[in-house]
């Protein structure tokens, strides 16, 4: 094989790893919409996956028509460059190898990302059209420049300034656009009590909010690993390297995340430690090429204990309404994994580049400064400029509403099933994270009996009773067999939402009180007329009892009568079981 085969080889082999990297950084909208939508209320699912839809959508032309060029333009170390529709020359700045469009896409879908990351964070109560102007703006202007001081050649890379996959470049600049977004749009309607204190308002699939993650974690490797951008002269070892880098430092942060909330909220929180894997993701981006691997474990540790308080301080000091946790994960997390790489990079690495690892911490802490100044000054005078002209924020109406109907025609993102509108509650006293254990008390008050006796004489020859019971999900089935067993062989099952007089009892999403009125229950009906109602009942409050608030509660009424459509039999023949009886 010639010299030129060989190179024509290498060429497609580094232009298709970099292909395959962007195939994965653009899988990840798919990703950031699973994690938004569900982490936040179903009403609003539909607009989440509009907004998601639009980021790339929106992002890829203005990319093409002038964000590329001013990007890796050549003009100034400040500004690249304006190049309408990229039709300048770039093979100067090109990895070796790699062909232009191959390039372009990579870099466009890193550019989706920045915007993306803000959606969350301003998830439920943003005009859609105010959305769609601000995320042009940060595809169009705010990204390009900063990225072009980062990987375009301009003055924080002539310094020596390291980002190499983006936590500096795409997460803490999306995260800094989210906060600022977040805190002038001003908090979800019953966020905060009067009080002050904030109120959890639970994501309405977390299961889908998962499968968001694992999506995001596997693209990940593309995200990092696909930053090569090569797959010879070594660069097979190098994306090696930054794929176990990526992994450990995002297991380690999952782990410790679950450890953290299992120890400050008494259970292991579920979105919580979702949020920790990505944090963890988020911090080694910028160092997974320069760190070693029990390094990339420690910015992981570091990064769950970042994400935990940071969304906690974000939440309760700050009082920034972010229904996703983006600020936490991307924003602090961004910051840190660039403050980190300065701090854990390799001797070997230092040395390879001639850097000092004082210098090099100077220019990781000076580079994160001018992007923070950058990218926080613009966004807000965008911010400030949509919100006194067409209006950032949504109606009271609308908000409540959800915003899928009011913008966008969807009665409801899951057709098949009626939105329920849930209802905020007051804070607890203390709005303290410790959970008092309850006092056992006996049967009957655990589970109460109510009789309702007419006060007319019933139609039936045979005395008929309804029991109405209220009984906790997970003990449903067992109610199911000792009904059975005892011989009922007829029931209305349903599933309802409701509370007693205790007004359900303090849980805890995310570190924020969740105060609980409606609970979900199983709503079983019998109606009985041989088996005594006494017999019935004690079968019942055996199964359902624990000794705590909630066990149920059951009804007892008299029944007038019953009549059988098919054959016109009524009262207590009704009731039989013809194969039985």
């Amino acid at each position: 094989m010639t010299n030129t085969n060989v190179t024509e080889l290498f060429s497609d082999v580094n232009t298709m790893w970099t292909l395959i990297g962007a195939a994965l950084v653009f899988f990840m909208q798919a990703g950031f919409a699973a994690v938004e939508a569900g982490f936040t209320r179903s009403k609003n699912s539909g607009n989440i996956i509009m907004k998601n839809l639009m980021d790339f959508s929106i992002g890829t032309p203005l990319y093409w028509l002038v964000g590329f060029g001013i990007m890796f333009g050549t003009q100034s170390a400040i500004f690249g460059g304006i190049d309408f529709f990229t039709r300048g020359d770039y093979s100067a700045i090109l990895p070796e190898g790699v062909s232009f469009f191959a390039y372009f896409i990579f870099q466009t879908v890193f550019c989706a990302t920045a915007a993306t990351i803000v959606s969350g964070a301003m998830a439920e109560r943003t005009k859609f059209s105010s959305y769609c102007i601000y995320s042009a703006v940060i595809s169009l202007v705010i990204y390009p420049v900063s990225g072009h001081w980062i990987w375009g050649g301009g003055w924080l890379s002539q310094l020596g300034f390291h980002d190499f996959a983006g936590s500096t470049a795409v997460h803490m600049l999306g995260g800094l656009c989210a906060l600022i977004g977040a805190a002038i749009l001003g908090a979800r309607i019953g966020k905060y009590g009067k009080d002050g204190k904030p109120k959890a308002i639970p994501g309405h699939n977390i299961p889908l909010g998962a499968l968001g993650v694992f999506i995001l974690w596997f693209c990940w490797f593309g995200f990092n690993g696909g930053s090569t951008v090569s797959m010879t002269n070594g660069g097979a070892e190098l994306a090696s390297k930054v794929f176990v880098n990526t992994n450990l430092a995002a297991a380690v942060a999952t782990l410790a995340t679950m450890i953290i909330t299992w120890i400050r909220y008494k259970k292991p929180d579920v979105s919580m430690t979702l949020n920790g894997s990505l944090a963890g993701l988020v911090a080694i981006t910028a160092s997974c090429d320069c760190v070693n691997l029990w390094a990339a474990a420690v910015i992981g540790l570091i990064s769950a204990f970042a994400v935990v308080f940071g969304i906690e301080f974000v939440d309760k000091v700050l009082k920034v309404d972010d229904p996703v946790g983006a600020v936490g994960v991307h924003f602090l997390n961004g910051l840190l994994g660039t403050l980190l790489t300065g701090v854990f990079a390799s001797n070997e690495w230092l040395s390879e580049n001639g850097i000092t690892r004082g210098y090099f911490i100077g220019i990781q802490c000076l580079g994160a400064i001018a992007v923070i100044l950058w990218g926080g000054i613009t966004i807000t005078v965008t911010f400030l400029i949509i919100k006194k002209t067409i209006g950032l924020r949504v109606s009271r109406e609308e908000e409540l509403q959800g915003l899928d109907f009011p913008e966008h025609g969807l009665l409801s993102a899951y057709a098949d099933f009626q939105p329920i509108f849930a209802t905020m509650s007051a804070p607890t006293k203390n709005g303290s994270a410790d959970v008092k254990a309850e006092k056992k008390v006996d049967i009957d008050e655990a589970v109460p009996v109510v009789l309702r006796t007419p006060k007319t004489v019933t139609a039936s020859d045979v005395k008929l009773t309804k029991i109405e019971i209220f009984v906790r999900q997970e003990c449903f089935e067992s109610l199911k067999q000792a009904m059975l067993d005892i011989g009922i062989t007829g029931m209305t099952v349903t599933n309802v939402l409701g509370c007693g007089v205790q007004k359900g009892k303090p849980s805890y999403y995310r570190g924020a009180v969740q105060e609980i009125t409606l609970h979900p229950r199983v709503q079983v009906e019998i109606v009985v007329s041989k088996i005594p109602v006494k017999t019935v009942i004690e079968a019942a409050k055996s199964v359902m009892y624990t000794g705590h608030t909630g066990d149920g509660k059951i009804f007892v009424y008299d029944v007038e009568n019953v009549v059988k459509v098919r054959t016109g039999e009524e009262g207590v023949d009704a009731l039989q079981d013809e194969e039985q009886y």
